[in-house]
């Protein structure tokens, strides 16, 4: 099974990103709920952006694993961010899981006025993998 990223001429080529991605039809999907900045005991591990944001997608990559997958098998990323704070502690916590990888998935970033689980957490990711 292999996925088609689409990333038409003429628009912005990140290495972060894909425009679009075609899943093909026997792919298994997974769907991964919003993941925060928490440990086993659902405590915030950190402060910051960065540290909830690196914790959530280490959470992420553990659901991920669980179910066979890896980072590559990721379509789509949904990060809601909390308040106006600026987002690049945050996008420098998912690069650097991220890496030099090829085929990023499709993301999209949205502020909002507040996350359900605690006042103090900055960040939730979710998520959907096609799995191999």
């Amino acid at each position: 099974m292999t996925t088609e990223h689409v990333n038409p001429e003429g628009m912005l080529k990140s290495p972060a990103f894909s425009q679009g991605i075609i899943i093909p039809a026997n792919a298994r999907l997974l769907m991964i709920g919003g993941q925060n900045g928490v440990d086993a005991s659902g405590q915030v591990v950190a402060k910051d952006l960065a540290g909830q944001t690196a914790k959530a997608v280490d959470n992420l990559i553990k659901v991920l694993e669980a179910s066979g997958g890896k980072l590559e098998d990721l379509v789509r990323l949904g990060i809601y961010v909390k308040g106006d704070s600026d987002i690049r502690p945050g996008f420098g916590a998912w690069m650097e899981r991220w890496g030099q990888r090829e085929n990023p998935p499709t993301i999209t970033v949205l502020r909002v006025a507040g996350l359900g689980i605690s006042p103090d957490v900055l960040v939730e990711i979710e998520a959907v993998a096609a799995l191999r």
